[in-house]
């Protein structure tokens, strides 16, 4: 699981909004960027390059 606390300091690195946590795919989630960052070991990766692109679907069923 994810700390609450760093979860409400991270921000996508693409649009600055805010991130969705994810917690069954462990990835913090963009809805503006359309991006999904993965967390590996329980350490996020905001890197643009390492990011998934989410399908229309995903997007839209996290709004």
């Amino acid at each position: 699981m994810l700390d609450q606390k760093l979860l409400s300091l991270l921000v996508c690195p693409v649009t600055k909004a805010l991130l969705i946590y994810d917690e069954p795919k462990q990835e913090l989630v963009c809805v503006a960027s359309g991006l999904a960052y993965p967390i590996r070991d329980g350490i996020p990766v905001m890197l643009e390059g390492e990011a998934r692109v989410l399908s229309q679907e995903e997007k839209e069923s996290y709004k």
